[in-house]
């Protein structure tokens, strides 16, 4: 007999996770192996993805590592293929990659905002296209937006910030055409700040000065309170749920 726990699971499914090397990324791909996943793992350090592959093998799911430049629509397709010839089928893809950037918007390059853009909202275009033309019903698109696409922190992220929003208009878009099409939901998970590699690089003292005081738990994210909402988006456990933005932010929307 099933039980509800059993709609987290996703046993016998593929999952494609992208920006695997490293960060959140590598808990998104470890979790989705945990509850059954094998995994798919795209990113453009193929060093790193040696150490995630080995992560999924150690609990007893298959891996794959392929390296991509999720900006490169043309490399988009060749992971995908790689995944249909290696496991025959994706059944989720976690739109993961992505860079972060901070600068003061009168002094900000254009290929520094251009760059950001071709990754965090070009790049998550391209995956889900390549991933689309091969799913099935029933299969799970989760972009990674950010809290910063719904308000800021008063720091100068007008690039970062700018991506993450329309990765949100880009999920509800994707939702109204897919689902009802093709039954495939897109949803997105818009996280604040977690600990990271990409937080770890913030000066000393900006998170508690700007972030810390605007949650409701006095602290950062640790990174496990964000897989297992990934797992809930990416599973059945959420199968009546589409176009939705969920934050994971410590409540900050609400302070």
């Amino acid at each position: 007999m099933s039980t509800i726990l059993d709609t987290f699971r996703l046993d016998g499914r593929v999952a494609l996770v992208t920006g695997a090397s490293s960060g959140l990324g590598v808990g998104f791909a470890k979790a989705l192996a945990d509850v059954g996943a094998d995994v798919v793992l795209a990113a453009r350090r193929a060093d790193r993805l040696a150490d995630t592959e080995a992560a999924i093998e150690g609990v007893g799911r298959r891996a794959l590592a392929v390296t991509t430049d999720v900006s490169d629509p043309e490399q988009c397709t060749a992971a995908v293929d790689a995944a249909m010839a290696e496991f025959g089928r994706v059944d989720v893809l976690v739109n993961n990659a992505g860079v972060g950037w901070s600068a003061p918007a009168l002094r900000e390059k254009p290929e520094d905002f251009r760059r950001v853009m071709e990754i965090n909202v070009n790049g998550s275009y391209w995956m889900a296209q390549a991933c689309a033309r091969v799913m099935r019903p029933g299969s799970s698109i989760v972009n990674l937006a950010s809290v910063l696409g719904l308000t800021s922190v008063l720091m100068p992220q007008a690039a970062y910030s700018a991506s993450k929003s329309a990765v949100i208009g880009l999920t509800r878009d994707l939702a109204q055409q897919w689902t009802p099409r093709k039954g495939i939901r897109v949803n997105a998970l818009a996280p604040g700040y977690f600990e990271s590699e990409m937080t770890g690089e913030f000066a000393a003292g900006v998170l508690d000065e700007y972030v810390v005081p605007r949650t409701l738990f006095g602290r950062i994210g640790n990174p496990g309170e964000l897989d297992s909402a990934l797992v809930f988006l990416a599973s059945d456990a959420s199968s009546y749920i589409s176009g939705l933005t969920l934050p994971v932010d410590g409540g900050m929307l609400t302070n």
